[in-house]
């Protein structure tokens, strides 16, 4: 594998690939897990099916179809949270739907079949370019740098939203931020891993984290250092047993959460 490293453009374009979207997976997926976020973001992430048939449909870049149904559904759903609809997981499950039936309405209208179809739906880490490479990397620093400055806020908000709010946080700004930032890991991760399983690898290393650790930074930096063993070892089980790369990985992140939940249990 050393070999293939050095010689071939796609494995080192894989592993820059598996590098960003641990990192971005890694921080956002904790918040995730602490705000009970995790259906929310399943909708999200699909609603994104509708902007790749879109692009497909209209000829432009799939991913950044993805990305304006990812953010727009963000939004709508941030929305519907803070108006406290009784039925507000009815509306959210509806997204979810709404935006998968669009792709397929766009991809059913496109003469013939889209051939990197599946990547977007399944993953398909050695597919990734040199331009996916740069579109990662933006919406990574996007995420990073907004974390990082407003850490202290985040902590409170995660922790204690009424005490937030006493403070004088602007927590419905806070809750837009987050799911802004959930939409735009969702597009890190597709090319990874998929729409069908990117909530796995949003969840699965930070859950494994929350094991480990109970302090929120630490739990950032293990579910980073999980998810990049994650990937690059999914990376490599599919390179040799030519086998899907997604499922690969987050067959692995599942394994090992599985194997350090039941640890904590049985002490």
């Amino acid at each position: 594998m050393i070999k293939a490293i050095a010689e071939y453009q796609f494995i080192q374009n894989a592993i820059i690939a598996c590098i960003l979207a641990s990192v971005v997976c890694g921080i956002i997926g904790v918040i995730i897990i602490e705000k009970k976020l995790v259906m929310l973001s399943g909708g999200i992430a699909h609603t994104s099916y509708g902007g790749i048939g879109l692009g497909y449909l209209m000829g432009f870049e799939p991913i950044i179809g993805a990305l304006l149904f990812s953010v727009s559904a963000a939004l709508g759903i941030g929305y519907i949270n803070q108006k406290g609809y009784s039925r507000s997981e009815v509306l959210i499950g509806l997204f979810w739907s709404v935006g998968m039936a669009l792709g397929i309405l766009f991809v059913a209208l496109i003469p013939g079949y889209p051939p990197e179809l599946s990547t977007y739906l399944f993953g398909n880490i050695l597919s990734v370019t040199k331009t996916d490479i740069y579109f990662m990397a933006v919406l990574s620093f996007i995420v990073i740098s907004t974390i990082t400055i407003l850490f202290n806020y985040w902590k409170v908000f995660l922790f204690d939203e009424e005490f937030a709010q006493i403070l004088g946080l602007k927590t419905t700004l806070l809750q837009y931020l987050v799911l802004v930032l959930i939409a735009l890991t969702v597009v890190v991760l597709i090319k990874a891993v998929g729409i069908v399983l990117v909530l796995a690898l949003l969840t699965a290393p930070a859950a494994s984290a929350g094991l480990i650790t109970h302090n929120l930074a630490k739990r950032m930096v293990y579910s980073v250092i999980l998810g990049c063993i994650f990937c690059i070892s999914g990376l490599f089980i599919s390179y040799y047993a030519n086998i899907a790369s997604g499922a690969a990985i987050v067959l692995i992140a599942c394994a090992c959460f599985l194997v350090l939940y039941l640890f904590n249990y049985g002490r």
